[in-house]
């Protein structure tokens, strides 16, 4: 303040906008891609990378910089119900953070982290996929509690990220606040010294915003690093079981035989004489063969997250077709008819049409790709 004249004071340094301005970026695209199934990698690609740039902004707040170390924040929930109950009247001014700030901060960072590590825990009990894909074992099968909490941590995540937003459009509304600025330029009108970064608080800062970046280009262009790897097995049925193999995909696709449970290959075996309206008998050596492989793979003793999706919405009843059960029509109930009608499918029977490595077992959420036209 000069001559009782508020003057501008620096208070966010070059980083900690960038930062803010990557996090924006990352967590809206990864909120948006994960409503397309393909896009699954990507979406843990975004999500390590917005977990890496909490971790350094945790780091940088245990570090003496003046408006953004957790010590300047303020926690007092006296103050917190007083700035609240003071957003439509007169309110005070806070160079750092206000109370509603440090606590939506602190919520967001913890949340934040929360979804990132629960995300990484789902991708590889369900899909077999980066760095935990080891846990995608029967013990886990059918933990959807995993998920369950992943979604639970990102929706509270998002719900604090809206309630931040609002307050600040609030903020500005009401009271002309520049905190929107500041996020531009880095100043806010005040009292109080100007940030001044050390040099050992640069070169953290340069390493805080260039790692998480460099780690998300080094993520995309190799996908089958130890994060994000698929590392579920092709089966090459035609080797592991000849006779089912040759019987079977000279009519149909060849489905994996953890897409129906024990009892639905057992009546399917046992009545190939009416196979979907076809008599597909065989002599009775292959019969006790290709029934006795179907058991041992069928969905209760698979560790896929299909296996085990279909296996729950199939009740007592014994189910033949795939296309019958409940979780493949929840799964397929957003694609218009006319696509399975397409000459490129022709009945919602073809699956490999969609999902081009199912004849090799496997029915990854990035491999479907419906055809064009």
């Amino acid at each position: 303040m000069v001559n009782g004249i508020m003057t501008k004071i620096y208070v966010w340094s070059l980083f900690t906008r960038l930062f803010h301005l990557l996090l924006v970026v990352a967590v809206g695209v990864v909120f948006v891609i994960v409503e397309f199934e393909s896009l699954l990698s990507y979406h843990a690609i975004v999500g390590y990378t917005v977990g890496l740039l909490f971790v350094f902004r945790i780091i940088w707040g245990f570090m003496d910089v003046r408006y953004s170390k957790f010590k300047d924040f303020n926690f007092n929930l006296k103050d917190l119900i007083e700035y609240m109950f003071n957003i439509f009247g007169d309110k005070k001014e806070y160079l750092g953070h206000n109370p509603a700030s440090s606590w939506a901060v602190i919520a967001m960072m913890i949340l934040g982290l929360a979804s990132v590590v629960s995300g990484v825990i789902v991708y590889g009990t369900q899909e077999g996929m980066g760095l935990l894909s080891f846990l995608n074992i029967s013990l886990f099968k059918d933990m959807d509690l995993f998920e369950d909490i992943h979604e639970l941590f990102a929706n509270a995540f998002m719900a604090v990220i809206f309630m931040h937003i609002a307050g600040v459009v609030l903020d500005k509304v009401l009271h002309k606040s520049d905190a929107v600025g500041s996020m531009i330029d880095g100043y806010k009108k005040g009292d109080k010294k100007s940030l001044e970064l050390t040099l050992l608080q640069k070169i953290f800062g340069l390493l805080w915003i260039a790692l998480p970046v460099f780690f998300l280009l080094y993520l995309l262009s190799n996908p089958s690093n130890i994060l994000i790897a698929d590392n579920n097995r092709a089966i090459d049925y035609k080797v592991e079981h000849r006779v089912f193999y040759d019987e079977c995909i000279s009519c149909h696709t060849l489905y994996p035989p953890h897409l129906l449970p024990k009892k639905s290959w057992i009546t399917m075996m046992d009545n190939l004489q009416n196979h979907f309206g076809d008599d597909a008998s065989l002599d009775a050596k292959d019969i006790k063969s290709i029934k006795e492989y179907l058991v041992k793979n069928s969905s209760e003793n698979s560790t896929k997250e299909s296996a085990f999706k279909i296996l729950k919405s199939i009740d007592a009843n014994v189910t033949l077709a795939i296309t019958e059960t409940r979780y493949w029509k929840r799964r397929h109930k957003d694609i218009d008819k006319s696509i399975f009608e397409a000459k490129k499918i022709g009945n919602i029977s073809n699956c490999k049409a969609c999902h081009k490595n199912i004849e090799q077992g496997l029915l990854n959420d990035k491999d479907i790709k419906i055809p064009q036209g």
